[in-house]
């Protein structure tokens, strides 16, 4: 007799420079039962992120230093293919069309909704790994 093997749980890598916002994004994913695994830097979570198969990243895109469309600039050339939640505080066309041009399955506004947050966690984990 076969048995299913549960699946791997869903991590998130949480990238924001806002103390606050990171640990508050880090305290949600928690909440809904989501390894978070938050970073303040570009530079730090990048030397820490692997191709994993279930987690997917959370990604500001304005942040000092290394911005979060320079992380995933890296990320592509790495081939790292993780789905990515890009969020922001800056709402133009300009930064929707680059974050889409990288690969960002999806965009938020800052302050974003606790849950449309767990709702775009859960629909990019569900069409990346049919969770």
């Amino acid at each position: 007799r076969m048995t299913r093997k549960a699946p791997e749980p869903l991590a998130v890598y949480i990238l924001d420079d806002d103390d606050a916002v990171r640990c508050g994004f880090a305290r949600l994913v928690r909440s809904a039962g989501i390894e978070a695994r938050p970073f303040a830097t570009g530079a730090q979570f990048l030397a820490e992120v692997t191709d994993q198969v279930r987690a997917c990243i959370l990604l500001d895109i304005t942040m000092p230093g290394m911005t979060g469309m320079q992380v995933q600039e890296e990320l592509n050339r790495r081939g790292v293919t993780l789905p990515v939640i890009t969020v922001s505080a800056r709402d133009d066309e300009d930064t929707r069309a680059f974050a889409r041009a990288l690969g960002a399955r999806m965009f938020l506004r800052k302050p974003v909704d606790d849950q449309a947050l767990l709702d775009a966690i859960n629909w990019v984990s569900s069409s990346c790994f049919g969770r």
